[in-house]
């Protein structure tokens, strides 16, 4: 008896929207091939992809061919010698009938080649191609399928779109990109005071013997301050969600006396914002400097507080004073 074999042949066309680069990429998982044989394929000649296949199975292979991109062709190698004589072998038709006969891939009617369905009306072209999208959108069945669940050879290979953001987001303190966190907030610009207090003594030292350099010293240490603030500002407004140029509102008299006060009690997004992923957990060092800062603040508020308030007390008994003193001889009298 003779059974009709089929051979899958593809001469470098693509399905309708679909990308060169995306085709290659699902062939390459496919055949589980290199990227430079992929690439052979597209070259214009006509390859035969899979040979001496069954009917059945050669419709496999075009249907996951089709869906991974590429449009491939089935063509009949001819009558095939075969030991075992069937009843379904005796009933086939042709191979010359065979070879011009399609199956629709949405109902499975048998029918002559054509672009159309006679049974269910759909476009093919269209429909393959618009399987082909579905299939590049979903989601990956193999991943939600069991480690030892073999893969199908007939699946389209899909590949994950997008970049997976990092758990949390680099620190840079002379950068206005990235977040901040409040205690990193403080800690940064405790230690920024500090190191630059000590650069405004080493300049006011200097200026004191020799006034030009002193003062030219002097302008870069009170520029440098001023950006690396500004940096640490920007990159605290990010963490919240704000935007950078509200930094602008802490140069407003009492309006931006609040808002710095806003800066250092609103709490950050725990997610990724439009600024990036969250900043890394607070480390000791930044803690430590975080509550000494704290710490120096309310200090240094008490202070002010108390150099304003003692001398005001102290004037203040001192007129009660010589108040009572100026009525005493008038009471003697």
């Amino acid at each position: 008896m003779t059974e009709a074999r089929y051979k899958i042949i593809f001469d470098g066309q693509l399905m309708p929207d679909m990308a060169l680069e995306t085709v290659k990429e699902n062939l390459a998982r496919l055949f589980k091939s290199e990227q430079s044989r992929i690439d052979a394929l597209f070259s214009g000649s006509p390859v035969a992809l899979k040979r001496d296949l069954a009917e059945a199975e050669a419709d496999k292979y075009l249907a996951a061919l089709q869906r991974a991109g590429a449009r491939v062709r089935k063509e009949s190698e001819g009558p095939q010698l075969s030991l075992l004589a069937t009843a379904e072998h005796d009933q086939t038709a042709q191979p010359s009938a065979a070879a011009t006969s399609m199956n629709c891939p949405k109902c499975g009617h048998t029918q002559p080649q054509s672009s159309e369905c006679s049974a269910c009306g759909i476009v093919i072209e269209k429909y393959l191609a618009r399987q082909a999208q579905l299939a590049a959108s979903a989601p990956t069945a193999e991943a939600q399928a069991p480690a030892s669940a073999p893969a199908s050879p007939y699946s389209t290979p899909k590949a994950e779109v997008g970049e997976a953001l990092p758990e949390h987001g680099p620190l840079n303190i002379f950068s206005v990109r990235g977040r901040i966190g409040r205690l990193r907030y403080l800690g940064w610009s405790m230690g920024m005071m500090l190191l630059f207090m000590l650069a405004y003594a080493i300049a006011a030292g200097i200026m004191a013997v020799v006034p030009m350099v002193g003062g030219l010293l002097m302008i870069p240490v009170v520029l440098g301050s001023i950006v690396v603030a500004v940096m640490i500002g920007v990159q605290r407004l990010h963490d919240i969600g704000w935007s950078g140029w509200l930094w602008l509102i802490n140069l407003v008299p009492l309006v931006g006396f609040v808002f710095s006060l806003l800066m250092l009690v609103v709490p950050g997004t725990s997610d990724a914002n439009r600024y990036g992923p969250p900043p890394p957990p607070n480390s000791r060092g930044v803690i430590a400097m975080a509550w000494g800062g704290l710490l120096l603040s309310i200090i240094a508020t008490v202070g002010i507080l108390a150099a304003v308030a003692i001398p005001a007390y102290q004037e203040y008994v001192q007129r009660a004073q010589d108040a009572q003193q100026f009525q005493m001889p008038q009471a003697e009298e």
